[in-house]
């Protein structure tokens, strides 16, 4: 566990440790040793003790945190946190191997990352089994991405077998990987170096208890990744916390052009005008990160910048349509090509977020349409200054 500079004065050193939780909260509901947590966490002072450290088991390789499956407050405000991606750099836990229940020497080894949202949803599926997890430093990063960046790769599983002494407390060669970890890892890389056998879990952590249940056998409907409505909905919040930073200054930068007119400049001119933009630049907002990300399905095109070209132009004509008496040519012309480029702009940043697109075509797509987006956005920008003329 990482070190904790908190402590107060020798002597009082555990008043810097969570209390440790209920015993029920981190043994399987089967186990009725006693000896489910037969270390309090408080007694190991100089260490930063996370709520879900519950106790410690001894093994040969040293003691082990024992981690408790039952989600705190905490925890769930945290995971709505990183929804809306506040604080998402720093939330991650320390690397290396945690237990699960009171696991045995034949007990499974999952693999996961030490993102913390990640590890949360692991630990709470796995509420009613005995296991051992460890954790891969993936720099707080979820597996997909991870295993795209090669954070969570074969080098980082050999290192934290190596520094966890995993096959110094198990019997068996087994670990078990997320499917969404698989581009990362060399399967066969890691059972040379290590011995280790390579064996890929679902897709969902939610179906980890059929998995087991059934002898680590997979169905087809494990192995598939789906991106339904719903999951869609939980992704947008961060995509558009992320670019509060950019709007911020793009609606200053708004108002302050909106005022330039005959008049050189003026300042109900650049509340009217300017407030006028700033509405139509957030509807390309959105339009983009959210209506764009729902209806992905159902938008023509198979590129994101398309699909978000094609929703911004529909909401640019709605508007033209809704205040026409208010436009003249240059102003409608402007709402369209800045709606639809902000819009297309915002949803080819969802590509991260998708299950279907690849590094390459990410690349491929940005390197084509992002001209046509800063063109039109030109276009439109000259057209709404000169309107005011």
């Amino acid at each position: 566990m990482s070190e904790n500079n908190c402590c107060p004065p020798p002597g009082n050193e555990t008043a810097c440790c969570a209390p440790p939780a209920p015993a029920e909260a981190c043994c399987s509901p089967w186990n009725d040793s006693g000896n489910c947590c037969p270390t309090a966490a408080s007694d190991l002072p100089g260490y930063k003790l996370w709520p879900f450290v519950c106790g410690w088991l001894d093994s040969s390789a040293g003691k082990i945190p024992q981690i408790a499956t039952r989600l705190t407050a905490a925890d769930i405000i945290g995971r709505w946190q990183m929804r809306w991606g506040l604080g998402r750099a720093r939330y991650s836990i320390a690397p290396g191997l945690y237990a699960i229940g009171t696991p045995s020497d034949d007990s499974p080894v999952l693999v996961t990352a030490n993102y913390k949202m990640t590890f949360d949803i692991v630990r709470r599926d796995m509420h009613d089994h005995d296991a051992w997890l460890l954790v891969l430093n993936t720099k707080g990063v979820n597996v997909w991405c991870a295993a795209g960046k090669g954070t969570f790769g074969t080098d980082e599983i050999l290192r934290q077998l190596q520094r966890s002494k995993l096959p110094q407390v198990i019997n068996h060669r087994t670990l078990i990987l997320p499917q969404l970890g698989a581009p990362g890892v060399a399967a066969h890389k890691v059972s040379k170096a290590s011995g280790f056998k390579v064996i890929y879990g679902p897709v969902r952590s939610n179906d980890l208890h059929e998995f087991l249940k059934n002898g680590q056998k997979v169905t087809p409907e494990m192995r598939r990744v789906t991106f339904s409505f719903i999951e869609r909905l939980v992704l947008t919040p961060v995509e558009l916390v992320s670019m509060w930073q950019h709007v911020l200054w793009s609606i200053l930068a708004l108002f302050i052009l909106g005022g330039i007119g005959p008049q050189i400049f003026s300042f109900s001119t650049a509340w009217t005008r300017g407030g006028a933009a700033v509405a139509a630049g957030l509807a390309g907002l959105f339009t983009g990160a959210v209506i764009a990300p729902l209806l992905l399905p159902w938008l023509p095109g198979r590129a994101f910048a398309i699909k978000g070209a094609s929703a911004g132009l529909a909401v640019g004509l709605l508007g033209v349509l809704l205040f026409n008496e208010s436009l003249n040519w240059l102003n409608s012309l402007a709402l369209i090509t800045t709606v639809s480029a902000v819009s297309s702009w915002c949803a080819m940043n969802f590509t991260g977020s998708s299950t279907f697109t690849s590094p390459s075509g990410v690349e491929k797509e940005m390197r084509q349409t992002i001209p046509a987006q800063v063109a039109a956005m030109l276009v439109g920008g000259l057209c709404w200054l000169v309107s005011a003329f």
